[in-house]
């Protein structure tokens, strides 16, 4: 009765949750078996506990292109992973252009940060701040929140790390031209894109006022874009088309008045492109009525003038303006300058790694996409070694066979390699051994193995500051930190020719899969690979096609496709918002 009497009170004071569990436990017997199944459910969660704190912690800075694409592919129930960025969001940035002139909203470029980590497996925690200094030595970062401050709570914390991951991009690099911070935009983030849009709309407001003199609203609607790159010609072209078909129908007064000028310091526009791209663009844009100003450098912007000089013959004038665009390459942020400067790379324009992604010197920090740049090991700094490696009988020469032997692992180990026999259009390693008759040797000597590789290095180049190869090396080096376990007994990548054993894993190869530029009138231009270059209407629709299907998810991919269906249907929208 006394049993009877204590359930019934337990019945009365739990949910009914527990009144179910209490009457499958009426005996004795049945209650010390639920408490020894609590008690072991217990333990079971403390073991798991204990296991989540031994997982490695990977601390990434950065929700751009490179930082999630490390999130993207990670196994992230293998880490314990935190991320840190000023933006809770990750931004389509090839279309930035688009959305200065209203093309594509803002919005639809955008996909908030937490929605894609919800998706993975496990949990990766993420705060919304900005990184302001990398203490290596103690394996910390030091960071400061950049929301509201009149919100309560400390704004500067520290995170410790056992794997750091540094993908905070890069900024616009001014090379300390008097007035450009003060009087340029930028085209590097999504609110500056909102910014161009905003101030395109006030040259026009403010042109189509009275009292105004004529000369005074040709220098409000006079677009100067300084940098002839692919971020540069693709403003200039939106801006021609948003001009032409939208604007001039609204503020048709001064539709005679508008002046888009590119100022470019090489000569020739678009000049990573292949020469017939870079054509075909300044022809374009000849007949378009986009002034193209090459061979030109800026000296100074001022609130209303910029002041240049021509290369070529030493000139220096001034032209008035009324919105200046700066696009000229990027530099380093001042995070990634002060960890430089730590370690020793303070000369240096942006950070090195190795080819494993690696910062020189660390093992435990990888840096990825602008901010940082591969630093390829050259192949004759290890000739001697690879020549040894091979001559495993020490007869002084190599035979096919032992060329051959050691050759997979130079190709794999140093990319320049392949690259030069792309370049020279050699179908196969052995024509390296070919003598100056083109006669194959069936056995070379050190001398003669070392002037077969010595022009391979010349083929070693930086790798672009673009969205395609930080892509490549977060992707790569997820890939890593997955199978980092597995080869820790099993290294899988190429020989070390200075010690024994063999790398963990093979070195990053970036894969151009191409590259795309808008030139405006439903135009584009493509260079793809296997020398295929392409300009035109039809261009323009495979340019929709790929950054349509390029989209982080289909919530964007619709936005998008819809942004360009409604401007094709109504036109761009002319609102200041």
């Amino acid at each position: 009765m006394r049993v009877f009497s204590y359930i019934n009170r337990l019945i009365h004071g739990h949910s009914t949750c527990s009144k179910l569990l209490l009457l499958f436990s009426v005996s004795s017997g049945g209650l010390v078996a639920y408490a020894e199944s609590q008690a072991e459910s217990e333990r079971h969660g403390f073991e798991l506990s204990q296991l989540e704190s031994k997982k490695k912690r990977v601390l990434v800075l950065g929700t751009g292109w490179a930082g999630t694409s490390f999130l993207k592919y990670l196994d992230n129930s293998l880490y314990d992973v935190q991320v840190v960025s000023p933006r809770n969001y990750f931004a389509f940035t090839p279309l930035l252009p688009s959305v200065t002139c209203g093309t594509v909203e803002a919005r639809s470029i955008v996909e908030p940060i937490r929605n894609m980590i919800k998706k993975k497996n496990g949990e990766i925690k993420f705060w919304e701040a900005e990184c302001l200094k990398i203490d290596a030595t103690s394996k910390r970062v030091f960071c400061r929140s950049n929301l509201d401050e009149n919100l309560v709570g400390n704004n500067d914390f520290f995170l410790d790390y056992d794997y750091l991951i540094i993908a905070v991009g890069a900024q616009v690099n001014t090379f300390n031209t008097p007035g450009v911070v003060e009087y340029c935009y930028f085209l590097k983030e999504v609110e500056d894109a909102q910014k161009i849009r905003r101030s395109v709309i006030d040259c026009f407001e403010k042109a189509v006022l009275p009292g105004l003199s004529e000369e005074e609203r040709r220098t409000n609607l006079h677009f100067v874009i300084v940098g002839g790159g692919p971020t540069g010609v693709e403003f200039a072209a939106e801006l021609h088309d948003f001009v032409h078909s939208d604007l001039v129908k609204l503020y048709p007064s001064v539709k005679d008045l508008v002046n888009i000028t590119v100022i470019q310091s090489g000569d020739h526009i678009l000049n990573t492109f292949d020469e017939r791209i870079s054509s075909f663009a300044e022809q374009k844009f000849k007949r378009d009525g986009i002034e193209v100003l090459t061979g030109s450098r800026v000296e100074s912007v001022s609130d209303n003038f910029l002041t240049m000089k021509m290369k070529l013959t030493g000139e220096v004038f001034s032209i008035p303006h009324g919105m200046v665009v700066w696009s000229t390459g990027v530099g380093a942020r001042p995070v990634v300058k002060d960890f430089m400067e730590q370690i020793g790379q303070g000369s240096r324009r942006v950070l090195a790694t190795d080819e494993w992604l690696r910062v020189k010197g660390f093992q435990d920090v990888y840096a990825l996409g602008d901010c940082a740049t591969v630093d390829q090991r050259k192949v004759m700094e290890d000739i001697l070694t690879i020549f040894k490696s091979a001559d495993k009988d020490n007869s002084g020469t190599l035979s096919i066979e032992e060329f051959h032997d050691v050759i997979e692992d130079v190709l794999v180990r140093y990319p320049q390699v392949e690259l030069y026999l792309k370049s020279k259009h050699m179908p196969d390693v052995t024509h390296l051994l070919k003598d100056a008759e083109g006669n194959a040797r069936l056995e070379v000597d050190y001398e003669e193995f070392k002037l077969a590789l010595s022009l391979v290095d010349a083929q070693t180049k930086s790798l672009p500051a673009t969205a395609q190869v930080a892509a490549q090396q977060g992707e790569y080096l997820s890939r890593c930190f997955n199978l980092r376990k597995q080869c820790e007994n099993n290294p899988e990548g190429p020989r070390r020719f200075r010690a024994s054993g063999r790398h963990q894993f093979r070195p990053f190869r970036y894969q151009h899969l191409g590259q795309f530029a808008t030139l405006g009138g439903d135009q584009a231009a493509a260079e793809l690979p296997g020398d295929w270059v392409s300009v035109g209407h039809s261009t323009q629709w495979l340019w929709y096609s790929v950054y349509a299907s390029k989209q982080v998810s289909w919530r964007t991919r619709f936005l998008v496709v819809s942004d360009w269906t409604r401007r094709y249907i109504f036109g761009r929208d002319s609102s200041r918002i």
